[in-house]
């Protein structure tokens, strides 16, 4: 008979950026946990709040499915004797499987002959089986960890009670000496505890004791009391997801009320306002109609609506502190100066190694300049991006982003404004922090764009330098993130610049240092992997395969966004079986080369018309074909290269590459590695799994 079945683990608050994955894995680690044991259940429903996760399987079986096993023994020549006689193995395989010589049979594999029987596997009770359980509660991941009491077990929080029942039954084990049960407990404040007595009624008794154990419920009773909000109140209140999805939560019984704060904090940039609500208090600000920031908040309590106008009260005096000291932070920075505040970066340690923060900006002004000489900009662009480099992080030095760290390259911006910068530098300096996760928006000026990858690429360069690359999940300084904001940003501005020469440039930044480079090959080599690393990943979210990715970067990256444009035709090209023809002339060359370092081809040793005429193609398409690499042009590039087909398969055809003759056999060679270079200079083709063979 089939029977519902529940865990739960209780818990101390996790924190809400745990909570979505981890219900996560329970779920994904359940369903194959069921699958792995054979049992089969009509559904499984998770469930999350701050304290606690959740599983309900419905209608789980009551036995294992039996299953017919077939085991392959030792080998027909060891499983019988001269004599055609059973052999102690056979009949030692056969009794270690519960059966007799009477029951093997023979089977072949890969021309071998081996003895078999089949086994029954009777179905266990899924009663019995249910305590391993206990390995799915302990195997749940976190992003950190921690020990309580004499516990040697890490967890994200202490588990305080566990609920297990088949049924009405409690299902007995032990997680770090709290023993399930089948009682459970209410909101920490308003509930109370409660005694489980068929799993099916876990959602509508914890909602009897203020909790929503449904994540998604929760999100749904938030949004729409927002909504009623906006319509009691004539406002708009703007839904930031992820604020959205930290409230739901942080609560397991949300209220939403509505808060207010003085007019007068308005005239602080609005910037400033939303930070202090949404990042400190998780507050979601309000809009007029007009789209303009109100003296308003909603917030969402963790309970009920009783005496909610003391809670709006506690929630004002709080954001009003905030909102004051930001007020005075705000006034007393606009007492000083740009040049004030770079004065201060002398003295702040931007990494032991890499020196001040002063340090830093002087090798991304250097940066600037050159790459600004790379993209042939003009003079006055270049001053602008040479000024956005020169202080580019002097707010950091401020008040308010001492206090508000969110609002760095904002508080600048606003700064250089009140300061007297040009709008346009004032903007690239907030834009110069962009993209601030590997998805975010972009720099949108040119010079912003520029700042943004010097800045970028000075980071990287220095932190692998001396020797900090990322490893596993770890990697403080965010290089990953920064290496994608580099080659998105190459890609948007479609700037004809390799990313070798960028390394090159910030390389050379360091050279009057007192930084040591103790292997300078295998920092190239660290350079050029990483960045590969990041392009592949960029790649991949555009569709494109990993054998094509591997083609188009093996010979580094180059200009990005010509890699990303070569990696979309070859990935078009590999499936179309027009295409074979070519594909299999280019790769035959490819193949063959490097057999020989000479490189000269001398016409009078040519023996056959299909040398001349693959010469003669060659010669007459390389100019073409250099023009097209040299415009960024994918399409054209590959177009000229198609034109070696027919002459490659000639010559393959109707040539004996490797001729007795050593003179006829090396020129040969040499045509072939003449082309295979040009080949090469588009991507490396040998590389590519085409679609077409298959």
């Amino acid at each position: 008979m089939a029977k519902n079945v529940l865990f739960e683990i209780g818990l101390e608050e996790l924190p809400a950026r745990f909570i979505d994955d981890a219900e996560k894995q329970l779920y994904e680690k359940t369903a194959k946990w069921l699958t792995d044991l054979r049992i089969s259940s009509d559904n499984i429903k998770t469930y999350s709040t701050p304290r606690r996760l959740a599983v309900l399987v419905q209608n789980m079986e009551e036995f294992q499915e039996s299953v017919e096993e077939e085991v392959k023994g030792p080998s027909e020549s060891i499983a019988k004797d001269s004599e055609g006689n059973w052999t102690k193995a056979a009949i030692g395989f056969t009794k270690s499987q519960g059966k007799t010589v009477d029951d093997i049979y023979f089977k072949e594999v890969n021309g071998i002959s081996y003895i078999y029987v089949k086994k029954h596997i009777e179905g266990q009770k899924t009663f019995e089986l249910l305590p391993e359980f206990k390995n799915i509660i302990t195997s749940i991941q976190f992003g950190k960890n921690m020990r309580w009491s004499t516990q040697t077990m890490r967890y994200a929080r202490p588990i305080r009670w566990l609920v297990a029942l088949y049924g009405e039954e409690v299902v007995p084990f032990e997680v770090a000496t709290v023993k399930t049960g089948n009682k459970t407990f209410g909101h920490r404040f308003l509930g109370n505890e409660i005694t489980i007595q068929e799993p099916q009624q876990y959602e509508s008794l914890l909602r009897e004791e203020y909790v929503i154990v449904d994540s998604n419920e929760r999100e749904q009773m938030i949004l729409d009391q927002i909504k009623n909000m906006e319509e009691k109140e004539n406002v708009m209140i703007p839904i930031d997801k992820d604020l959205l999805n930290e409230v739901r939560n942080l609560v397991e019984y949300p209220t939403v009320f509505v808060g207010s704060f003085e007019e007068e904090y308005l005239k602080l940039p609005s910037e400033v306002l939303i930070t202090s609500m949404k990042e400190h208090q998780r507050y979601f600000p309000v809009m007029s109609n007009e789209n303009e920031l109100l003296a308003k908040f909603i917030g969402v309590r963790n309970g009920d609506n009783q005496s909610i106008s003391t809670v709006v009260k506690g929630n004002e005096k709080v954001l009003r502190a905030r909102l004051s000291d930001a007020e005075f932070f705000y006034e007393e920075d606009q007492k000083q100066s740009i040049d004030f505040y770079l004065e201060k970066l002398q003295r702040v340690v931007f990494q032991e190694k890499l020196g001040t923060y002063s340090d830093k900006v002087n090798r991304v002004v250097s940066l600037t300049k050159e790459i600004c000489n790379e993209l042939h900009l003009d003079e006055i662009t270049m001053n602008k991006a040479i000024r956005v480099a020169e202080i580019s992080k002097f707010d950091l030095m401020t008040n308010m982003v001492d206090e508000f760290t969110e609002l760095q390259g904002i508080i600048g911006e606003k700064y250089a404004t009140i300061f007297g910068e040009d709008e346009e530098i004032a903007k690239a300096i907030r834009e110069h922090y962009l993209p601030k996760q590997a998805n975010g928006d972009l720099p949108e000026t040119q010079i912003g764009s520029i700042v943004s990858i010097a800045d970028k690429l000075d980071t990287i360069v220095g932190c692998i330098l001396i020797g900090l690359v990322p490893t596993g999940s770890q990697d403080p300084y965010g290089l990953r993130r920064q290496a994608t904001g580099i080659l998105r940003i190459l890609s948007d501005k479609k700037w004809n610049i390799s990313l070798e020469s960028l390394l090159e440039i910030a390389k050379s930044t360091y050279k009057n240092t007192e930084i040591e480079i103790h292997d300078k090959a295998e920092v190239t080599h660290t350079l050029k992997e990483f960045f590969q690393h990041r392009a592949s990943y960029l790649l991949k979210e555009n569709n494109v395969e990993s054998d094509v990715i591997q083609a188009v970067t093996d010979n580094g990256i180059g200009v990005y966004v010509f890699t990303e444009k070569k990696a979309r035709v070859l990935s078009e090209k590999r499936n179309d079986p027009n295409f074979k023809s070519i594909e299999e002339a280019l790769v035959r060359v490819l193949n063959l080369a490097g057999k020989t370092e000479n490189m000269n081809i001398d016409t009078k040793l040519f023996e056959t018309e299909s040398e001349k005429v693959l010469f003669e193609t060659y010669q007459n398409i390389v100019t073409d074909y250099n023009h097209a690499l040299n415009n960024f042009d994918a399409d054209g590039a590959l177009l000229q290269l198609s034109h070696l087909s027919n002459p490659i398969h000639d010559f393959f055809d109707n040539n004996m590459v490797m001729a007795d003759d050593d003179n006829v056999r090396n020129n040969r060679l040499a045509l072939v590695n003449h082309i295979a270079n040009m080949i090469k200079n588009y991507a490396e083709l040998t590389l590519i799994e085409w679609k077409q063979h298959q």
